[in-house]
């Protein structure tokens, strides 16, 4: 009798066990192939950020209601080995999309739209190079496009005579931003005209000296890490430039030798980006500054300092109003 009763505690076990894997299963597939919403197909922006997990994908759609279980999503990504097929960038979906048709869109490359974000300060260089990272590009292209740039009618703020005499005639109007861009079928001028279309939305207001304003942004931006500093700084440069001194900044010369440090062969070097050497700013930009740095270039702080330097360790800057304060501060915070 108590074999029998055993027998059948064991039988109803196991009817149990198969019948919450049976429900289990029929779940896994109900949620795996049955959409948010059948009827709307309205479509959302998803974006997916570079390094992002698989995991962190499912807590997101979840999240945006296009899935209905994250928990199906991880599994069936882990099953069909999709997770490292998973691509960085903006997608468009819909509710009426089951888990395998959503993942069928994230992982195709030409379904992406693909993030650049270009920092404060960075050249037309590193964009370019930046671009052939993200396999969009061949080296040389995006400047190639910012030279063969056509569209000037179109942006009464750019001085053309001024910029097309240039080796990078566009250099200092890319607008510091995150950008959206077509994956499947990238073209060098997409990007250049966001950036354009960006730089007159941001900057409402733009002065007559514009092309002065933004080299001089450019220079500020490079020379200062911190924002409360950027007016004090940018008062400084104006007044060594509107006193036909030399603006003496390390950044110009940089930009040509593309160096991290300058020697004394390279402030010899006979060039208007020499500003240790030529007196004035150079003919344009040496980057692409941010708007922080161009309305400081605007509005300039008037202060009682002609020098300044940034310390090594904090990226303090220290103020000088005579050459011999500023050799002082030199010898206690750069050597």
């Amino acid at each position: 009798m108590r074999k029998q009763n055993s027998k059948r505690k064991w039988l109803l076990l196991i009817l149990l066990a198969l019948g919450i894997t049976f429900l289990m299963q029929n779940l896994y597939y109900h949620y795996l192939e049955t959409p948010v919403d059948a009827k709307d197909d309205t479509k959302i922006t998803f974006l997916i950020k570079k390094g992002e997990s698989a995991k962190k994908v499912g807590e997101n759609l979840k999240e945006a209601s296009l899935i209905r279980s994250k928990t199906v999503f991880n599994t069936y990504t882990r099953k069909k080995n999709l997770a490292e097929k998973i691509i960085a960038g903006r997608f468009y979906l819909q509710k009426n999309m089951t888990i395998p048709e959503i993942l069928a869109i994230i992982t195709d490359p030409s379904k992406a739209e693909s993030i650049i974000t270009i920092q404060e300060g960075r050249t037309a260089k590193d964009i370019d190079e930046r671009l052939v990272e993200m396999d969009l590009i061949t080296p040389g292209e995006f400047l190639q496009a910012i030279k063969d740039f056509d569209g000037y009618e179109y942006y009464p703020f750019l001085n053309k005579e001024a910029l097309i005499a240039l080796d990078v005639p566009l250099e200092g109007y890319l607008f510091p931003d995150t950008y959206f861009l077509d994956g499947a079928d990238f073209e060098p001028e997409e990007l250049i005209i966001k950036c354009l279309n960006n730089f007159n939305d941001k900057l409402e207001e733009k002065p007559e000296d514009l092309h002065e304003i933004i080299t001089m942004a450019s220079i500020i931006e490079m020379e200062v890490n911190t924002d409360e500093d950027l007016e004090t700084v940018s008062g400084i440069l104006w007044k060594r430039y509107n006193s036909n001194w030399h603006i003496g900044a390390d950044a110009t010369l940089l930009y040509i030798t593309e160096d991290r440090e300058i020697t004394r062969e390279d402030l010899e070097i006979d060039s208007p980006y020499n500003t240790r050497k030529v007196v004035g700013i150079p003919p344009g930009p040496i980057g692409n500054p941010g708007l922080k740095s161009i309305n400081a270039a605007i509005n300039p702080k008037e202060s009682p300092y002609w020098y300044y330097l940034t310390t090594l360790d904090t990226g303090e800057v220290i103020y000088a109003k005579t050459n011999d304060e500023q050799n002082i501060n030199k010898a206690k915070y750069l050597n």
